[in-house]
């Protein structure tokens, strides 16, 4: 019987039976195992390609069952393995095998637009702490549970999610970073059926879903991805990974080998996958400085890795050329702007990174307890930084997965440790909060940050206390007021969706800022933001207008019906008939409170 005629790497069900295609280049002999043969390692045996790759036609073999490849090399026991290219595992006594899945396991939600990537507003969640599910394997979190809360996040403004890792990992918990198979779904959290029901669901409510990917290694060990042929060199992980200094990682030596036709191949198929099959709305890049550099550095040539740079390169134009409107976001987190140049001028070719010295400059001009210490010179840089001219190449946030976690704590636990509830945790989380939705950029919140969840992000899953958004709901509304603004939602606030900021007042002295944001401009459009980083109030403060007129105040972030120990503090609108001020037209004076914001349209 020759090799298969029919495409497609892994297991691809047909009717009647099923097409298994591998890659195991050192192999001497290859055979399926499985349910459809009782697990015989010589009834399927696989035929040579003559290329590296084996492939069989099964009939009889279908969706819902498990399989392995048994590798015979000469002299050696057999080496059972899971399929690279399975997109779902099973948990059977102990044991994980590959299982037969639909190849069309999503469909199009009707209706659905993915939203402009200037009107994105992103919630970053894991699965598996998100929300608790008492029906899931181990009562942890799951894509049905998840589902339950996607109302929550629409009527909270949110339209993109942002999935932590959810591709198969070794073990049960985890953050995801540390995947075994890249293609396969975690089975704790659902499978590929929880997470088909989960985007279908999300895109129904006009929430798109970007998808975690690791391409800069696999979970050490890596499972029966190690060595899996059993051919290796200089005992490295074998034909999936270098095997020289470059496969070191700081997670262990399983970084993948970039240079290697297949595995190229490999790491663009899944790429590809969620996009084209699976419809998600945009990659989001795990550490790709690590991709490109040994040592997850800038500026460093003798550890860069060409071949990585160049296939981040070729998959972000296939992107391109195939789902333009889908997004392709790094966390290379060293504000590289080679990262979201284009292609054609040598970039890297993503559409937006995460902003590395954002969230820190915020978080350090609100952490600590002295107002003389705020550098508002170091804000107003971070305020008007982009990368490449483009706003929307940064997406900005101040808590995440990672600022939240390794040595650090969500942000009104920094402020005050023990005491993430306090007066003074609420008032300047929430203007570090305001700086995310008015700076320009895409911006993030991390789950639970809207309702001042305390502590750090747990590696073992913590369920989210959703009894703070009953004990937090003013918070809450004040980050659904934020976001509402943010997305123009009663059309007076346009400017905040557009490129252009012009921070035309610093005072230092005073820690007071105010910006101008717009797009086209004129009334609905153009936006006034005024921070203020002091433990003081201004009943009359004088500030430029771009033009003249009544500017409204259109949110205040010290009403007392966020919270009954704000000061509600009277900020009124403004006729802005005063004398040219800051570069401006014009000049009116404003009332703001202690570490508050407002911000202010014209009708």
């Amino acid at each position: 019987m020759p090799s298969s005629q029919r495409p497609f790497m892994g297991a691809s069900p047909y009717q009647g039976g099923t097409t298994f295609r591998v890659w195991a280049p050192f192999a001497a002999q290859v055979s399926v195992a499985g349910d459809f043969n009782n697990w015989s390692t010589t009834s399927d045996v696989l035929f040579s390609e003559n290329n590296g790759y084996w492939s069989v036609d099964v009939q009889g073999a279908g969706v819902g069952q498990q399989y392995k490849y048994a590798i015979v090399n000469p002299g050696q026991p057999p080496l059972w393995r899971n399929d690279p290219y399975a997109r779902a595992m099973s948990h059977n006594s102990g044991n994980l095998n590959s299982l037969i899945a639909s190849s069309s396991e999503m469909f199009s939600t009707p209706g659905y637009v993915t939203p402009s990537w200037n009107e994105l507003v992103i919630y970053e969640l894991h699965i598996g702490s998100f929300v608790f599910d008492p029906a899931s394997p181990r009562k942890q979190g799951s894509f049905a549970a998840a589902i339950g809360k996607l109302d929550y996040l629409r009527d909270l403004g949110i339209n993109a999610v942002e999935v932590m890792a959810v591709a198969e990992f070794d073990g049960d918990v985890s953050w995801g970073y540390n995947p075994a198979y890249i293609f396969a779904i975690e089975d704790e959290y659902g499978g590929p059926d929880g997470f088909c029901n989960f985007v279908n669901e999300a895109h129904s409510r006009g929430i798109a879903i970007i998808f975690d990917v690791v391409y800069n290694h696999l979970g050490y060990p890596s499972d029966d991805m190690w060595r899996f042929d059993g051919w290796s060199e200089n005992e490295k992980g074998g034909i999936y990974f270098y095997n020289d200094w470059r496969s070191t990682t700081a997670w262990g030596d399983t970084r993948f080998d970039y240079g290697r036709g297949e595995v190229r191949q490999y790491l663009c198929d899944n790429a590809l996958c969620w996009l084209e099959q699976r419809f998600v709305d945009g990659l989001r890049w795990d550490s790709v400085g690590s991709i490109r550099n040994v040592k997850d550095q800038n500026n460093d040539p003798a550890n860069d890795i060409p071949d990585g740079w160049s296939l981040m390169q070729w998959i972000n134009s296939l992107i391109k050329q195939h789902q333009p409107w889908k997004i392709s976001i790094a966390e290379d987190l060293k504000d590289n702007e080679w990262i979201t140049l284009g292609t054609g001028a040598g970039g890297a070719g993503f559409d937006a990174q995460w902003g590395a010295d954002f969230v820190w400059t915020v978080r350090s001009s609100v952490i600590g307890a002295d107002d003389a210490s705020r550098n508002m010179f170091a804000v107003k840089d971070i305020i008007t930084q982009r990368y490449n001219a483009d706003a929307f190449e940064r997406v900005i946030f101040t808590e995440s997965h990672d600022a939240d976690a390794n040595g650090q704590s969500r942000l009104p636990e920094m402020i005050w440790p023990g005491n993430a509830g306090s007066y003074f945790s609420k008032k300047r989380s929430t203007l570090a909060a305001a700086i995310v939705f008015t700076s320009p950029g895409i911006p993030m919140i991390f789950m639970g940050q809207e309702f001042l969840e305390s502590g750090y992000f747990h590696n073992d899953p913590q369920e989210l206390d959703w009894s703070k958004t009953l004990d937090y709901s003013g918070i809450l509304q004040l980050y659904r007021d934020l976001i509402h603004l943010r997305r123009n939602w009663f059309n007076n606030t346009r400017g905040l969706l557009g490129q252009n900021v012009n921070v035309h007042h610093t005072n230092d002295g005073a820690k007071l800022i105010a910006f101008h944001r717009w797009d086209q401009g004129g009334h609905g459009d153009d936006v006034i933001v005024v921070l203020n980083f002091a433990d003081r109030g201004y009943s009359s403060y004088t500030i430029g207008f771009p033009r003249p007129g009544r500017w409204r105040v259109r949110f205040n972030s010290d009403w007392n019906g966020y919270s009954s120990d704000f000061m509600n503090w009277f900020s009124y609108d403004t006729d802005a008939n005063g004398q040219p001020s800051d570069g401006m037209d014009c000049s009116g004076n404003i009332g703001i409170g202690p570490y508050s914001v407002i911000i202010m349209s014209q009708d």
